[in-house]
């Protein structure tokens, strides 16, 4: 355990700081539409935009952090990240739109990198709890970026506010280069990145079975977890009829939640639970709280909505850690970072094609309900495969 704790921390502050760079332009959009010139509504087109590049980002990282070395694309990470924001800061359209396609460039190869970096480190005892432990630096980042943005935007505006948030990231970046050595001594940038091995992770992922199917469980799961974040407030206030103050605190309510379980998930994974029978579970508590939510009316209670909501986040947010940790486990040795980036590209695919299919439903048939109904099945769908894989792994064990 005590090789592995300064590699988490760094691992960690990379995730935290990318996260919030990622997550800051939502927080900045009320403030700053009228200057780019976009009504609030663009917010949603460089959220696709942004994970729409960091599908590739990932996709083709694996090849480039075996030769670079993880900590150095982690670092070019920070770097983009904070380009990236910096371009959004200026307002212009285009460059708002650039600025979003690189912040995902930079945002795809951070988990593949950090899996890589604490693959080679962790124990197998404990390899699920490391894994979402490092993974709570995505909403901790998300956390930041709601707390600590919206007072650089009252103090300085929203520009300075993004610009102070790149320059966090760039900070980082030069921070970490001591520690370089220790990660990346034996990777040279010497070393031919060839174009076939930029597909290498894709024909790792695809042509094993386990990874290929829980990588389109994970396109389902995140994006379950993207409809949560995205249209909760929305429905709430719009066709359920509650206040936005209530709105706010069931979605912060599954935010908590969701922190608290990418932790607890890897321990219960760790000690108690096969990890891909818990992911099944887990898989079916998000289709339940995902149902439970397409019945809310304005005669719920409150306490009810919270109730709802916090097992929708501890689902929809609370299992990439399992997920993460199970892929590097399952992965060819040394090829942990391929088979992330390939199985990050295919869970980013459902962060951008699930909310639009749910807009899409919401459009046809002017039902929230029927949109949440729609990912429900999509994900329970899903979640099946790990079912049938313990059901099948049981029956040969016999």
């Amino acid at each position: 355990m005590k090789g592995v704790v300064w590699p988490l921390i760094v691992t960690m502050a990379i995730q935290a700081l990318v996260s919030m760079a990622v997550f800051s332009p939502p927080v900045i959009a009320p403030a700053a539409h009228g200057d780019i010139g976009f009504p609030a509504a663009w917010i949603g087109v460089l959220t696709a935009l942004t994970f729409s590049a960091a599908t590739f980002g990932a996709l083709f990282s694996g090849g480039i952090i075996a030769r670079t070395g993880a900590l150095r694309i982690s670092q070019f990470s920070l770097l983009l990240c904070a380009a990236g924001i910096a371009l959004i800061s200026t307002a212009n359209p285009w460059l708002v739109a650039l600025g979003a396609l690189t912040m995902g460039l930079g945002y795809g190869p951070v988990t593949p990198s950090s899996s890589a970096i604490l693959a080679e480190r962790t124990p197998e005892r404990i390899r699920s709890f490391i894994f979402s432990l490092k993974q709570t630096g995505v909403p901790i980042g998300g956390a930041l970026a709601g707390a600590i943005v919206p007072a650089l935007i009252v103090i300085a505006g929203w520009r300075t506010g993004a610009l102070i948030v790149g320059l966090a990231c760039a900070a980082l970046a030069l921070a970490i280069q001591p520690y370089r050595a220790a990660v990346d001594l034996a990777h040279h940038f010497s070393r031919p990145v060839k174009p076939a091995s930029l597909l290498e992770p894709l024909r790792i992922v695809l042509g094993d079975p386990r990874l290929r199917e829980m990588g389109f469980a994970s396109s389902a799961y995140s994006g379950m977890q993207a409809c949560l974040s995205t249209y909760m407030v929305v429905y709430l206030t719009q066709r359920v009829g509650f206040s936005v103050q209530v709105a706010g605190a069931a979605l912060a309510t599954a935010m908590a939640a969701g922190v608290i379980t990418r932790v607890a998930w890897g321990v219960l994974a760790d000690n108690w639970f096969k990890p891909r029978l818990l992911l099944g579970a887990i898989g079916l508590g998000m289709s339940v709280a995902a149902l439970l939510t397409a019945c809310f009316n304005e005669m719920w209670a409150p306490a009810a909505i919270f109730v709802v909501s916090a097992v929708y986040g501890a689902t929809a947010i609370g299992w990439n850690g399992v997920y993460l940790s199970e892929v590097a486990r399952i992965a060819p040795p040394g090829k942990a970072a391929a088979a992330t980036g390939a199985s990050l590209a295919m869970t980013y695919a459902g962060v951008v094609a699930v909310p639009i299919m749910f807009w899409a439903i919401v459009m046809l048939s002017d039902s929230y309900a029927a949109a949440y109904v729609t990912a429900a099945c999509l994900t329970l769908w899903r979640a099946s495969y790990f079912f049938r894989v313990d059901r099948r792994d049981r029956a040969v064990s016999r």
